[in-house]
């Protein structure tokens, strides 16, 4: 806590921060081995498609940009829209209420946790879960009202009857392309696997078993769950076939319209009253950052996989790359604020050609003076460095070596 409270001053006195918005997500991260020493090592969803691993839950909350301001650590089978509560209150203590909006997915979205937030006089922006969009079909369809806040995206506003909530339809250009593409291979997906399993019950010798033809069906349709709704599948008694049975895949009419209506669609709902289409929609796409943020702890600093098996080492490794986060989103603004970009990784890998030398002077008394130089960079490292504010010193201070005794 005393770490999170001094980023939070520090970064925010260095780039001019504030914590009005706080974007709130979960990931996971897994163990090699069996950590039977850590209890909240658990076996659940895998975000890093291991399901054969125990893992454990990391929470984080960042403001705007992806400065990190907190973090906690769940269990492995914690269900995300159960952490909502613990988080909200947790970051009020250590941070105070003040008037900040949190933002989150639909992965946290529960009339629960809504009712929660309101009560407390919080503000929120969530995504809606796709049962609410489902909903607003109609006012999907219905191009009026529509507006344009980027080239490919479009939204709309449908306040509630009683005024204290806002739902925002979105639609993405780009997104329907993705969507329909996803669909269109779940679609040849189930056909295809349908098409096999007629063939089978027509080549049948012999009376089959109605339920485990169902069971199959139900298997088939859960794999391919983003077109189950196309068909409305049943097996009807044929006596006059060997096998007994006949299946019926029945297309449902409204499914082409509703497929052409949904694509590209997502839902958002929100209690903030006095903010324009454009802000409520650029503050929600910041959950990209969050999701940087585990992207960054994943591919550059290692947090993934957890090699140890007690729970305090894991929680320290955790609280490590945390804070290598922390350096690393300050290197990033850093350079941003220099024109440099935004890749840390480009920086550290040219600043790395800069070393150190020791230079050892012969002295008439018999003794040895060691001097540790830096070396000069090269001119395309010095501009680097200029541009960054960064002045090398030419001399490193050599501490003493300890005594074997104390090593």
């Amino acid at each position: 806590e005393a770490v999170e409270k001094h980023l939070r001053e520090r970064l925010g006195t260095l780039f001019d921060l504030d914590y009005d918005i706080l974007l709130y997500d979960v990931t996971s991260t897994y163990f090699e081995g069996l950590a039977e020493c850590n209890p909240q090592a658990k076996r659940g969803y895998s975000r890093d498609h291991r399901p054969d691993c125990k893992r454990v839950c990391v929470a984080l909350v960042v403001a705007r940009g992806g400065v990190p301001l907190a973090y906690e650590v769940f269990d492995g089978n914690r269900v995300d829209v159960t952490t909502v509560k613990e988080i909200v209150t947790t970051m009020e203590a250590r941070f105070g209420m003040a008037k900040r909006v949190w933002v989150m997915d639909r992965g946290m979205a529960s009339a629960e946790n809504v009712r929660f937030l309101s009560e407390g006089g919080r503000r929120y922006l969530i995504g809606a879960s796709k049962a609410d969009l489902k909903r607003h079909e109609a006012k999907i369809a219905d191009e009026r009202e529509w507006t344009h806040i980027r080239e490919d995206v479009e939204v709309k506003l449908c306040p509630t009857e009683n005024g204290e909530e806002t739902f925002i339809l979105c639609r993405s250009a780009q997104r329907r392309d993705k969507d329909l593409a996803i669909l269109d291979r779940f679609e040849a997906q189930l056909e295809a696997r349908l098409d096999s399993l007629k063939r089978r019950i027509a080549k049948a010798k012999r009376p089959l078993d109605r339920a485990q033809i169902d069971r199959q069906l139900g298997r088939m349709l859960a794999s391919n769950f983003r077109a189950s709704a196309k068909y409305d599948l049943r097996t009807e008694e044929a006596p006059e076939t060997p096998a007994g049975l006949r299946l019926v895949p029945d297309e449902r009419p409204t499914w082409k319209s509703s497929r052409e209506t949904m694509a590209g669609c997502y839902l958002l709902r929100t209690n903030i009253a006095d903010w324009t289409h454009d802000e409520l929609w650029r503050t929600y796409i910041q959950l990209t950052d969050a999701e940087n943020a585990f992207r960054s702890h994943k591919s550059q600093l290692s947090i993934r996989p957890v090699w140890h098996h007690r729970e305090d080492r894991t929680k320290a490794h955790i609280f490590i790359c945390f804070i290598a986060y922390a350096m690393w989103k300050t290197l990033e603004l850093w350079q941003q604020r220099a024109g440099l970009g935004n890749s840390p990784r480009m920086i550290l890998d040219e600043l790395r050609e800069i070393q150190s030398a020791d230079v050892v002077l012969p002295t008439t008394h018999g003794q040895n003076v060691r001097v540790r130089c830096v070396v000069k960079p090269e001119p395309a490292q010095a501009i680097l460095l200029e541009r960054l504010g960064i002045q090398l010193p030419r001399r490193l201070q050599m501490r003493a070596a300890l005594p074997s005794a104390q090593m």
